[in-house]
């Protein structure tokens, strides 16, 4: 993925979102896999979301894939923001349920609760900031070990690594929020 360089603050957002629509749209399309097929956000209306979102910056991007990394980071909230109003609208029954492959955590081919996910997530990044970032671009936006390195800007042995060993730890902090 060539560097086209800077890119400014809210007015280079169109130009970036075009440059690298595919790519956003691929990560949008690896946040659904896995998930029901009634589910009531599309994969183009995440992106929209995102996009807002991105508009709404006042600060710039220093690169494309600073934009990238961001830009799945929001959608990433978008998802769980709507995981949190599908459950409060339910009154906490029916909470959201995404199928979580062995591509993320070990073994799992169970329905994990999104919002369980989140939680887990945010607990890893305060315990190791690098580990969560590894899931989030490899399960949120659907990036290859190589990709996330360049991203991340270490190699990719390092992220191979940190993947394995925060998808160990997701699936042992998975498994005790759903004990009873």
């Amino acid at each position: 993925m060539p560097d086209p360089g800077p890119i400014g603050p809210v007015s280079a957002v169109p130009a970036a979102t075009e440059q690298v629509y595919d790519e956003l749209r691929r990560a949008a399309d690896a946040c659904f896999r896995g998930q029901p097929a009634d589910h009531t956000l599309e994969p183009t209306a995440l992106v929209n979301e995102a996009y807002i979102r991105l508009a709404k910056r006042e600060d710039g991007f220093s690169d494309r894939s600073h934009f990238f990394a961001v830009a799945v980071t929001a959608m990433r909230q978008i998802l769980v923001d709507h995981a949190r109003r599908r459950a409060a609208a339910k009154r906490g029954g029916g909470w959201r349920r995404v199928t979580l492959s062995g591509a993320v955590v070990p073994g799992a081919s169970r329905e994990v609760d999104l919002l369980d996910l989140e939680q887990a997530l945010t607990k890893l990044s305060e315990l190791d900031e690098r580990k969560a970032r590894v899931i989030e671009l490899r399960f949120y936006g659907g990036l290859t070990i190589d990709e996330v390195a360049a991203l991340l800007e270490v190699s990719a042995i390092t992220v191979n690594r940190d993947w394995w060993t925060a998808r160990a730890w997701l699936q042992r902090e998975l498994t005790q929020a759903t004990a009873p």
